[in-house]
């Protein structure tokens, strides 16, 4: 009954701004409805993408119309602010599709969890994806700046590379400097995702089985996604 309720107001929010059918028709469900599909979406996503086969196009002017009236992602990624890391254009998804949070370091803040309050109460999403990348210099620069060095850098600057700095506080000796930093970049994923499912809100959508929240690492140079919890 709750669903109906649902789709009758989206209805009626589009008869009242005047949207032809062809609009109205257009207004999809979200791809994913359980936390698995949602999963397997991205990672199929993901293999066309780094396989040089796209398929998601962006929306012609009908589709845009239609976002302006509901969205319907189907996960939150919370994402590297870093602009070699397009959230979407990684996953093959179009607008619509992902809830994305950018943030350097792809750190836990005020206004990150918010976000992915907001996405799983009112978005009802299904999966939350915490998502770090090859060559983070967030993340590096937490690990080469000296206390005295941080305290140089602005607030809030101060405030990303702390958040990092206990992920990566016993980081072993690794004398390859590329294996180094993806076990430091690995690290603060899962620290940060440690961080969001300790929320009282985003717990109770996992124990419910209404949310599953999974960490990732981005290659740049290969353009493919790990899932480090699978």
């Amino acid at each position: 009954m709750q669903e109906t309720n649902s789709n009758d107001e989206l209805l009626a929010r589009l008869i009242r701004r005047g949207a032809t059918m062809e609009q109205v028709a257009r207004v999809k469900d979200p791809i994913a409805n359980t936390p698995d599909e949602a999963l397997l979406a991205l990672k199929k996503g993901n293999a066309r993408f780094f396989s040089g086969a796209p398929e998601r196009v962006f929306s012609d002017i009908n589709e845009r119309r239609t976002q302006i009236i509901a969205q319907t992602p189907f996960a939150v990624v919370v994402g590297c602010a870093d602009s070699r890391v397009p959230v979407e254009i990684i996953f093959d998804q179009g607008p619509g599709d992902i809830f994305s949070i950018r943030v350097a370091g792809n750190v836990l803040s005020p206004g990150a969890l918010g976000s992915v309050q907001y996405a799983i109460r009112h978005l009802k999403v299904r999966l939350l994806v915490v998502m770090g990348h090859e060559g983070c210099g967030a993340v590096e620069a937490a690990i080469s700046m000296s206390p005295e060095q941080r305290e140089a850098e602005p607030l809030h600057v101060r405030f990303l590379l702390e958040t990092i700095a206990p992920s990566i506080s016993a980081l072993p000796e690794i004398l390859d400097p590329k294996a180094r930093m993806r076990e430091a970049v690995t690290r603060n994923v899962r620290h940060q995702k440690a961080a969001f499912e300790a929320d009282d809100f985003v717990k109770s959508a996992v124990d419910s089985g209404h949310l599953r929240v999974v960490g990732a690492y981005y290659e740049i140079g290969s353009g493919a996604v790990d899932f480090l919890d699978e």
